[in-house]
């Protein structure tokens, strides 16, 4: 099977196309034909993309951890019932950090991570959607215990993971303020949010009360000048990958990493299928340009992510998933 992987270093690429054995799944797995897979371009310089999980260096990971497409094999206890029928079932989700990738036409992944696909959704837009949903639920819900009625501030209101921030808390009931730059304005205030800021021509703090919770995407020096803004029982929640190594104890309470949801996918899956949700896809490119969206010199035509189109849109076999969640 084809995939994209990273190049070793030495050879001067990053991504290069390949051939390799289709792999097979193991206990509780799924082998899912691969659709589309979702970009998120600072993956490859995670340390699961340079590392295994023992510490030792790793040559050649495929990247993209989200996807959208249709179970080709099964393994043993991959379901809560013996016969659960699955091969077939039209699913998104995402795999393991340190395991390969989507960037290919087939991938493995946990049966626990995968959901229905959202039948509303094209698989293009469907691989957008699983990591940057599921790190704003865990986010707000899950680490900042986040309110109705809470004014909660997010910073990147218009980026991958911004998006469904702005629009969960919006649907939760918070009272939701965003920073975003001026362009974004219009689009961020249609996701839900009461207030936006723009970054470029405006401190934050300078503009906002006390707030219940701030949920921050960008880290750095935005971060630093986000905790005087927490009232006295405020919750800081940061996914920025520089807060990740930081020697601030604050800092490092506050950084999170998403994880795989079943249950929680299939809520998101719910409300994407009502319309209580929206997916972006800002562009779409083939598994012969995939480079080139991880270098970001794809194009994008609006909001949301970049994604990986591996195979037919609407395989002839694939069905509704019939998963039992």
């Amino acid at each position: 099977m084809k995939v994209l992987r990273l190049a070793n270093p030495v050879t001067g690429q990053r991504l290069i196309e390949a051939s390799v054995q289709k792999p097979h799944p193991g206990r509780g797995e799924l082998l899912i034909r691969v659709c589309a897979a979702g970009v998120t371009p600072t993956e490859l310089i995670w340390y699961p993309t340079s590392h295994n999980k023992a510490g030792e260096k790793r040559i050649g990971a495929v990247p993209g951890h989200e996807f959208s497409g249709v179970v080709a094999e099964a393994g043993p206890d991959s379901g809560k019932n013996a016969n659960d029928s699955q091969v077939g079932d039209e699913v998104f989700g995402m795999n393991d950090w340190f395991s390969e990738g989507a960037t290919a036409e087939y991938c493995v992944a946990a049966y626990s991570a995968v959901a229905p696909k959202p039948h509303s959704l094209t698989h293009a837009e469907a691989a957008s959607v699983p990591i940057s949903a599921l790190t704003a639920r865990q986010g707000l819900f899950d680490r900042a215990k986040l309110q109705a009625g809470e004014r909660v501030l997010v910073h990147g209101g218009a980026g991958a993971v911004g998006i469904f921030a702005v629009q969960l808390a919006k649907l939760h009931g918070a009272r939701v303020i965003a920073t975003a730059s001026g362009r974004d304005r219009d689009f961020v205030a249609s996701l839900g949010a009461e207030r936006i800021i723009d970054y470029r021509g405006s401190r934050f703090e300078d503009e906002v009360g006390e707030l219940d919770v701030v949920f921050d995407t960008v880290g750095g020096e935005t971060l630093g000048r986000s905790w005087s803004l927490l009232q006295p029982l405020g919750r800081m929640v940061t996914i920025a990958a520089s807060e990740e190594t930081a020697t601030d104890d604050r800092s490092k309470k506050a950084y999170f990493i998403v994880e795989p949801n079943q249950k929680q996918l299939a809520e998101i899956g719910r409300l994407l299928d009502k319309r209580q949700l929206r997916a972006f896809v800002a562009a779409t490119v083939p598994l012969s340009q995939a480079e080139e969206a991880y270098s970001g010199k794809v194009q994008k035509s609006g909001a949301g992510k970049v994604v990986v189109i591996i195979a037919d849109e609407s395989p002839n076999k694939s069905r509704p998933a019939k998963l039992l969640l």
